[in-house]
């Protein structure tokens, strides 16, 4: 295949209508299928069904707790245990709450807002049109998350190593409104990369370079043990630097066992500083007397000691998924340089990059023939893709063969969109 660059009028108007005739074909199918949010599959969670059984009416954790009562707002010692191998920072430093980090992240932002987490005067209140910056392509839930709470999004590029030191340093010295980061530091959605032990230090000092001295890191490791290769590739650790720093009231982390467990009942954790933690506690006792428990406890028994292992079964579902989305985009677009994306070593996303000005166009189409892709633009605050080029693919959910469907005619939209492009172009 020759690239699109050095095709002629006549060869790229013959592939377009080629193209054409076989979407058409496609649309008397009657398609259903969905690309469009990272979900465990069935048979990732069927992994977790012995959890189920594990408790066997005995309801008491290691410390004595009834785990069917109240209490413990921190969390049984156990599942702080686990929370802290699967964040590698020690068990007092994590409170484990919740079935979702997206919840702790909402109820963190909004302390800082209107309490600060430090048991001071600080708080991103006291501050007009307070900012949070966003490196982009991101994760939308974080953008909705800002919005809501009224926090203007500043775009910071993402790149193979992790956001654009020089563009955060540029946005946080002089401007003290701008009062936090987001940072999905390992398999970042949607790109899949990983931050540079660099980049995890320059973080780590990052409080110490900004304007406002109530700046925060908020440290996102979704994807901490979603590797498709075992032993893990490591990540520097943040609390360390940060404590070596001495910025480590400013450094806020989550997790979850969301794509560990079951997305619907797993456990969430926050790790922080001791005084932090404090704050985020006496938050959460105003509205609960206490964490589910049984839960916490039939996670730690199942988890505990094997977690590796546990997602190493997640892998070889996951990898052979990755494998083939990775073969069709090189198979069908490589050649072609018409577009860019991703090779994640784990995670849940695959970034694609079209020429600029065709990621609604591929949408469209897709949509068309029934193939439902995340809205172009989510990837950016306020859904606005500057560039109008990235495209997130989520291949965990759809079974191997439908995978494949869906990939087929994601890249014949793709080439139509940009072979069209070309044509308008060369007039």
């Amino acid at each position: 295949m020759t690239k699109l660059s050095e095709m002629k009028a006549a060869a790229i108007t013959s592939m377009a209508q080629a193209l054409e005739r076989e979407l058409e074909l496609q649309k008397s199918n009657r398609l259903s299928l969905d690309l469009t949010r990272g979900k465990p599959a069935v048979e990732q969670l069927d992994l977790s069904a012995p959890m189920d059984s594990i408790i066997n009416g005995d309801y008491r954790a290691s410390d004595g707790t009834d785990t069917r009562n109240y209490g413990q707002l921190r969390g049984i010692p156990e599942a702080r245990r686990l929370g802290a191998e699967l964040m590698e920072v020690a068990a007092d430093d994590i409170i484990c709450w919740g079935n979702s980090s997206l919840a702790l992240m909402y109820l963190t932002a909004e302390l800082a807002i209107e309490r600060g987490l430090w048991g001071d005067s600080r708080a991103w209140k006291n501050t007009p049109d307070a900012k949070v910056l966003t490196p982009v392509p991101g994760y939308d839930r974080h953008f909705t998350l800002s919005d809501r709470l009224g926090l203007e999004m500043i775009n910071i590029d993402l790149n193979n190593e992790g956001p654009d030191l020089g563009q955060i340093e540029a946005a946080v010295k002089n401007d003290p409104s701008v009062k936090a980061i987001w940072c999905v530091p390992k398999f970042s959605n949607p790109t899949g990369c990983s931050y540079s032990d660099a980049t995890v230090e320059a973080l780590a000092q990052l409080p110490k370079l900004a304007a406002a001295d109530d700046f925060v890191v908020l440290w996102d490791n979704a994807y901490a043990v979603h590797d498709f290769q075992f032993p893990r590739a490591p990540l520097r650790n943040l609390l360390d630097a940060a404590r070596a720093a001495g910025t480590e009231d400013h450094m806020v982390l989550f997790a979850s066992t969301s794509k560990i467990t079951y997305a619907s009942g797993g456990l969430a954790f926050v790790a922080a500083s001791p005084g932090v933690l404090k704050e985020i506690e006496t938050r959460i006792g105003v509205a609960s007397v206490g964490p589910d428990k049984v839960n916490q406890l039939r996670h730690a028994r199942f988890l505990g000691g094997r977690l590796e292992q546990h997602m190493a079964l997640h892998a070889q579902l996951m990898r052979p998924k990755f494998d083939l989305v990775e073969k069709v985009l090189q198979d069908e677009l490589g050649e072609l340089d018409i577009a860019n994306w991703t090779t994640p070593s784990g995670g849940y996303f695959v970034s694609l990059d079209t020429r600029p000005g065709l990621a609604k166009a591929v949408g469209e189409l897709a949509g068309e023939v029934g193939l439902a892709i995340t809205p172009p633009g989510a990837t950016f605050p306020y859904g606005r893709d500057p560039e109008d080029r990235n495209l997130r693919i989520a291949p965990s959910f759809a079974s191997l063969e439908d995978l494949k469907a869906a990939m087929q005619i994601l890249v014949i939209c793709v080439k139509l969109a940009t072979l069209r492009d070309e044509l308008q172009h060369r007039g």
